[in-house]
């Protein structure tokens, strides 16, 4: 046996050594508790007191971690196991080494010592990985959900300034990507398993809400790009992804001018739908088309009207090809043109008539948000055109009469708002405006920001999760479906 040799086994024998590590443990606790009462810790301030006991505290508590781990054996099972992996069969033998795992925890690394069974030409089994439930990576459960929702939270340089800070472990942004992407693999089949009826009671109105949003993407990622840029092209382009939400609600009936006072009193629109959404669920994907999502929003409305006794309602923009999309994968809705986006229009002609910003404008913009509430848009949609020829606009004004009272016109289909307003149906979406919001654009756009498709679609997953208030439960779920794909392919027994 050479040097280096007896130096690892020397080091093995100390990590396995479950009683020196809680020796350690106690003999640090004892240093902590004398250095917090001498003479030198008694002049510094507190914080910087704060500071030092936190990583003293950390330090034992890892010692702590590995004493418990060595206190779990090397997973010996037996001298032989009998292993399956589909229809053939291996004997692998226990070794007489042991293997080293690294394993990064919230209190720094320990080392999991471990007898593996081999066989030749098979990949080595360790018992005591699957009997701690050890992930792949060398970090931790647990290490990996703190760097995942730190992620989400905010861009990955701060993200890992913050693990660095709440466990003295360095990550390097590399890894963190690596981790966030590898955590959303579970994202579709957490979804599939959990939609259904829930126990709670909820409101009778079912409601989907569909709208689209970019995201900035780096060169080359499914975007065209030209040795030159056209006239008024962007330097940084975007992909747009589809934004879904769907949620339950109670009836709120209400009349158009109820409506339009809680608009006009409260800038935004915040009191459109005060009717709270229950059961929320919000999504976005870059990777799968409108269809695909659509279909995906068609099956989470399914599993939660089973019985078919809610009314659906589809709320969209006014896309064309959206809306016949929403028609034809969501035949039981009913189809409503978000009046958000009906109020962005009026305030866009408003401003073809008078000078932005003015009260005259405002009340021109009120008046005819009254009569479309009021189910009169053929009315709005004729009087704006005769006000404009009386006026004799031309050029830009008129295009802009033409092409909002062009919009108005071709949806006005979907406008019944005084119908809406009497079945107590939700008429604009807050729900799926914060969705782009707080799934995009606080996150994904941010100045300089720009994505790779895999990472951006693991981001738009993980944001979901977290925005849904799935994080915990789907944490768990994760763990559990790594597990079998790690360890469950193969089935051991110890053999006779």
């Amino acid at each position: 046996m050479n040097k280096a040799d007896e130096r690892n086994l020397a080091v093995l024998s100390v990590l396995s050594d479950q009683n020196f590590n809680v020796f350690q443990a106690r003999r640090a606790f004892q240093d902590m508790e004398s250095w917090a009462l001498c003479s030198e810790a008694l002049r510094l301030p507190e914080h910087e007191v704060e500071l030092e006991l936190e990583k003293r505290s950390r330090e034992i508590a890892r010692l702590l971690l590995q004493a418990h781990i060595n206190e779990r054996g090397f997973g010996e099972v037996g001298e032989v196991l009998e292993v399956h992996t589909g229809q053939s069969g291996h004997y692998h033998k226990r070794s007489s080494r042991l293997d080293p795992k690294r394993v990064i925890s919230i209190f720094g690394e320990v080392v999991v010592l471990r007898k593996p069974y081999v066989a030749e030409g098979c990949e080595s089994i360790h018992p005591l990985d699957e009997e701690l439930e050890l992930p792949k990576r060398s970090f931790s459960w647990e290490m990996q959900r703190r760097i995942v929702e730190e992620a989400v939270r905010g861009p990955f340089e701060e993200a890992i300034e913050s693990i660095e800070r709440s466990t003295g472990n360095l990550v390097s942004k590399r890894t963190a990507e690596q981790v966030t992407v590898d955590a959303a693999k579970d994202f579709s089949d957490f979804y599939a398993q959990r939609s259904g009826p829930s126990s709670e009671v909820v409101g009778p109105i079912l409601v989907a809400a569909i709208d689209c949003k970019g995201v900035p993407m780096v060169k080359g990622e499914g975007l065209e790009h030209t040795p030159r840029r056209n006239k008024g092209e962007k330097v940084n382009k975007k992909r747009m992804a589809t934004v879904a939400a769907v949620y339950t609600q109670r009836k709120r009936i209400r009349t158009a001018e109820e409506v339009i006072e809680s608009l006009f009193e409260h800038k935004g629109g915040g009191g459109v739908q005060k009717s709270k959404p229950e059961r929320k669920r919000v999504w976005a994907s870059l990777e799968k088309s409108k269809e695909e999502v659509i279909e995906e929003v068609a099956e989470e409305m399914k599993a939660r009207d089973r019985e078919g006794k809610k009314r659906w309602v589809a709320l969209t923009d006014g896309e064309r090809a959206l809306q016949l999309r929403v028609l034809r994968l969501l035949p039981r809705a009913t189809l409503v043109l978000d009046f958000f986006h009906v109020l962005e229009k009026l305030w866009k002609a408003a401003y073809a008539f008078y000078e932005e910003g003015s009260k005259e404008a405002a009340e021109w913009v009120r008046k005819r948000a009254i009569m479309i509430l009021e189910g009169k848009v053929s009315q709005v949609v004729k009087g704006m055109r005769q006000s404009a020829t009386k006026r004799r606009f031309r050029g830009r004004r008129l295009k802009v009469v033409k092409e909002v009272s062009s919009y108005l016109y071709k949806n006005r289909q979907y406008m019944r708002y005084n119908e809406y307003l009497e079945q107590g149906f939700p008429i604009a979406s807050g729900v799926v405006e914060g969705a782009c919001k707080n799934l995009i654009k606080d996150r994904m756009e941010r100045s300089g920001m720009r994505w790779q498709l895999r990472g951006a679609e693991a981001m738009l997953k993980l944001r979901a999760i977290k925005l849904s208030g799935d994080m915990e439960e789907y944490w768990k779920y994760h763990i559990e479906q790594d597990h079998r794909r790690l360890y469950g392919k193969r089935r051991w027994r110890i053999a006779a």
